[in-house]
């Protein structure tokens, strides 16, 4: 079936190896004329290099400040079919496992209600279904609810729907339960999420390890990270064995295949401080100033693992540019056992709420609020002490000064052990 529409720029997003969403919703516009207006709309915005969603109209459901995303056309009389074009948000389920009952419903329900053009996933982490008209929001959000057992995500100034990695699930490394910890949240900060009342939108990302597959440290106002505070856990004889090239690094990713490991220059050099030493025979980590970068874990997984003593470090303030440009999360609290009904957990994230909010400027994120006031202020307002590990590069970089009473053992006796340790 031919469409009404010439798209002559859309169509050069089709030519390439990779698939295509030009292609997916034209597959689309066959049958729905929402699609079919949607096409021609991108190919006008296009055409002019600016876009048509006009704004204005904060349009929801009955008893939510958030989840649905409005969209109105600024050309109705060309694309009627587009007139409205509304984003819902659909909270997604625990490290991201769905049974394929589950998303035939959805699939379902968006032919049936809407345009059928889903997001699996996009950045915000939720299910995004994508346009639909207003008098069809009610009757989805219903459905959604009462026969998929299913909620709305988060948008606006309020808290964005938590995501979290696999976790436990499936992953090897994982040092906390981050499914359980993000349904916590989830539950426990339920009118967060649906009534906006902060100064801009709030994240938490939670990742079993410092491996951070969710991008929690780059994405996150607060970042959940699994960890442990022991030693490293090292089998000697794996170490001899990946020497020997008798194992295959890096656990077989990516086609690897076994072969005699360098293990000074593919792991001692690249640890960043220099914390590992290798003489051939055994493997010495000086776990006093291992970062947990989990360089040496990924390279070697049959010979090191975390240790036991299990938890999470908890940082805050990243954002994607916006304002001020790209911010990573920094270190609030090294270490914290992150475990069932997580009340040290909500005991900081309470008073971190109330300074944000008396605090943020409208459109600020948290980290933002931190750089503009100073995370001196910020301790002070969640009563934590400074930290060196909340510093980038505490002897270079001190931005919080310590007396010389409050390190053990004195200055010069850490830095002439350090240096002792690192010697070139």
């Amino acid at each position: 079936m031919a469409l009404k529409h010439k798209t002559p720029m859309l169509d050069e997003l089709e030519k390439g190896p990779w698939p295509s969403f030009i292609s997916d919703i034209k597959q689309m516009a066959k049958k729905k004329p929402m699609c079919e207006d949607l096409l021609g709309l991108l190919e006008k915005s296009y055409e002019d290099k600016e876009g048509h969603w006009k704004h204005g109209g904060i349009v929801g459901v009955l008893g939510y400040g958030g989840g649905v995303i409005g969209r109105y056309c600024d050309r109705p009389d060309l694309f009627p079919a587009c007139a409205h074009f509304h984003t819902v948000r659909v909270n997604q389920p625990g490290g991201k496992f769905y049974t394929t009952k589950i998303l035939r419903q959805l699939c379902d329900l968006w032919e049936k209600r809407g345009s059928g053009l889903t997001n699996m996933h996009g950045s915000t982490g939720d299910v995004i279904l994508l346009g639909t008209t207003t008098d069809e929001l009610e009757p989805v959000f219903y459905e959604l609810t009462h026969e998929l057992n299913m909620d709305l995500g988060g948008s606006g100034s309020n808290m964005r729907t938590p995501s979290d990695c696999v976790g436990m699930a499936r992953c090897e490394w994982s040092c906390v339960d981050t499914q359980a910890i993000i349904y916590n949240i989830t539950m426990t900060y339920q009118d967060m999420l649906h009534r906006p009342a902060f100064p801009y939108k709030f994240k938490f990302k939670a990742s079993g390890c410092p491996n951070d597959c969710v991008a929690a440290i780059a994405r996150s106002d607060c970042s959940i990270i699994g960890t442990w505070r022991d030693d490293i856990r090292i089998d000697q004889e794996a170490v001899k064995a990946y020497a020997g090239g008798e194992l295959v690094t890096n656990g077989g990713a990516h086609g690897t295949k076994a072969r005699k490991l360098d293990i000074q220059k593919e792991v001692c050099d690249l640890c960043p401080t220099k914390c590992m030493e290798f003489d051939g025979k055994k493997l010495k980590i000086w776990n006093e100033d291992c970062t947990r970068c989990m360089h040496c874990i990924n390279v070697m997984p049959r010979a090191l693992r975390p240790g036991t003593d299990l938890g999470a470090t908890v940082l805050c303030g990243a954002k994607a540019p916006i304002l001020e440009g790209a911010q990573l999360s920094s270190v609030i609290i090294p270490f914290i056992k992150m475990e069932p009904p997580y009340e040290e957990f909500h005991a900081f994230v309470e008073p971190m709420f109330d300074w944000w909010m008396e605090n943020g400027k409208n459109r600020e994120r948290l980290g933002e609020c931190i750089q503009r006031l100073g995370l001196r202020e910020f301790l002070k307002a969640l009563g934590r002490q400074p930290d060196p590990r909340m510093i980038n590069t505490p002897r270079y970089n001190p931005y919080i000064f310590y007396a010389p009473e409050d390190v053990p053992g004195g200055w010069e006796h850490d830095a002439a052990g350090f240096r002792k340790r690192h010697q070139a």
